[in-house]
Parts: structure tokens; sequence; C-alpha cells
């Protein structure tokens, strides 16, 4: 007599092999990932150089940096928290930093006196970010702009992509309560990263612009203003990435720094609208001669980015020219 097992049973048995098959491809999916993200580490070195630092009073006439002391005066102060991209690891010389890019910028098209002060640290996370600004506190009175490059450690390490969003929204929320207008460069794209193998490269990227999301929801919450690095770099990186790449690989170039603070600065300038021009902050994206002399005419190639890969609203993309 052949014997028939309970429908009842029948399920169960087939539940209990598809765990047991989905727990060995779970197993053999993190073991795979594990190999790479071992491998990834041998191949991408380690960040022992000191970045170039070049903080100090920035004047409209350009010229070299004046060492900020007590008495020397300035008209606005700048401040630059994140990690190792705000300190712009892998530059050779300090016109190439971030924000010495953007100190410069702003004191050309404001002709005023811009001091630029770093807390960024190479390899901080969000975790980091409000050691930073305890630092800042501690230093003197609050700075009247921040810019915070923040993310990519995040993804490395791995920090969950909710808590590391809402802590990054708390640091945003302290920095607009003393003062300082701010903007953020979100989480970078790590499909641009070749030397992150496939598959553990899609996860990463994955899971950077998820983070990506997440922090320009929690920035725009806390009063400050988002820059997508995912969406306006990552073109240029992936088209030409032994210019925009540094030595590393992994780090941007100088070329790359100089792109991440053509993205940056006219959020900034926009920020600071009566500051920068005598022009209400809604006013501060329209070019202000006829001739385009104003920064927003000269970085060139001017237009909205609604939905990209973040879904993020850009302020600005600007042309790598």
């Amino acid at each position: 007599m052949r014997f028939r097992a309970p429908r009842r049973s029948t399920v169960a048995l087939a539940a209990a092999a598809t765990l047991a098959s989905t727990g060995s491809a779970y197993v053999g999916a993190r073991n795979l990932l594990t190999g790479q993200a071992d491998q990834a580490r041998r191949v991408i070195p380690k960040s022992w150089d000191i970045p170039p630092r070049a903080d100090g009073v920035y004047a409209p006439d350009g010229g070299p940096v004046e060492r900020w002391h007590r008495g020397v005066p300035f008209d606005l102060h700048l401040m630059v928290f994140g990690d190792s991209t705000a300190t712009g690891y892998g530059c050779v010389g300090a016109d190439e930093v971030p924000g010495v890019l953007l100190a410069r910028g702003l004191a050309e098209e404001s002709g005023k006196r811009i001091r630029l002060s770093t807390k960024a640290i190479v390899g901080a996370t969000s975790k980091g970010l409000s050691g930073q600004i305890d630092a800042m506190f501690v230093a003197g009175p609050p700075p009247d702009a921040a810019v915070i490059m923040i993310g990519a450690n995040d993804i490395t390490k791995p920090n969950g992509i909710g808590p590391s969003a809402r802590r990054l929204g708390r640091a945003v929320r302290r920095l607009r309560s003393a003062g300082a207008v701010v903007i953020v460069g979100t989480c970078p794209d790590f499909g641009v990263i070749k030397a992150i193998p496939q598959p553990l490269r899609w996860v990463a990227r994955s899971r950077g612009l998820r983070l990506a999301r997440a922090q320009a929801a929690e920035v725009r919450a806390a009063g400050g203003a988002a820059v997508p690095f995912s969406d306006l770099l990552a073109p240029h990186f992936y088209k030409t990435p032994e210019l925009m790449f540094s030595a590393d690989m992994f780090h941007p170039s100088a070329a790359g720094y100089e792109l991440a603070a053509k993205q940056l600065l006219p959020a900034l300038c926009n920020a600071l609208g009566e500051f920068v021009s005598g022009t209400p902050a809604d006013k501060a994206w329209e070019s202000r001669s006829a001739d385009g002399g104003s920064l927003l005419a000269r970085v060139g190639g001017l237009s909205r980015l609604w939905r990209r890969s973040t879904g993020v609203p850009a302020p600005i993309v600007a042309s790598a020219g």
C-alpha cells in the first residue's frame, strides 16, 4: 500500500529544504563578499599620509594664504567637517584641497576675506561628526558657513544606514542652531571604484546610494542643503578614472576635488546669498550680469538635475572643464 504524507508534512518538508538551501546560499554569499572585502583592503592602501593643510585667511585678490591668529581680520569664517575627502586626502599641494578651493572661490565671488578652518579627520565616519563639532566649540565661536563631506566610511565599516544619516542630521542641526549655513556633500558612488571586485562593488554601491538618499532627507529636515555627489561626480569618474582618481584609485585626485568643489561652491554661495551678492538667497542662482560674469555662469554647463540614481534634487550640475 502506498503511503501518502499529509499535506502539512509535505509543505513543512519543502519549507525546510528551502530554508536549508537559502541558508547555504547566504553563507556562501557572505563568505564570497568577506573574501572580496579582504582582497579590496589589500589592493587599496591604508591612508597613512597627512593631507596638505592650508587653513588661514584668503583674500579676494588671490595670493598666498595668510596665517590666522587673533587680530588678523576676516569677513566670513568657513569650516570644513567630515572624512578624508573633506581633508583633501590624495592631493599633492594645498591649493588642490577642496576647502582651499571653496575659500578662494568665496573670496573671489564675494570680494571679502575668508577664513578657512578644517576639522575633518581622515577615516572619520558619521560617528565622529559630534566630536569634530565639539572641537569647534572648544576652539572658538562657530563659523558662518560649514561644509560637510561624509558617508564613504559609514559604508566600508559598515555602519547602519538609518543611524548614520540621523547622526549627520544631528550634526547639521547643531551647526544651524549655532547660526551657520550648512552644505553637505553626500555619500559618493562606490560603483566607480574598480579596485573593489564584483559583486561586492554592486553591494557597496547599492548601500551607498541608499545612504545618500537618507542623508539628503536628514540634511534638508535639519535646515541644510545636500549636494548629491553620487549623481554629480560619478559620470566623470566613470568616464576618465585615470584623471579623477589619485594614485590609490580610491580617493579623488586634484581634478576630482576640483569637480567636487565646483558643485559645492554654487550651493554655498546660494546659502550665503546676501553676504556673497547682496541679493536674497532665492535669487543667488541667477546670473547677475549680462556678460555672464557671475560664478554661476562661469562654472558652465548649468542645469537642473531632478531624478538620477539617488532621486535627490541637485542644486547645480557643472561641467568638468
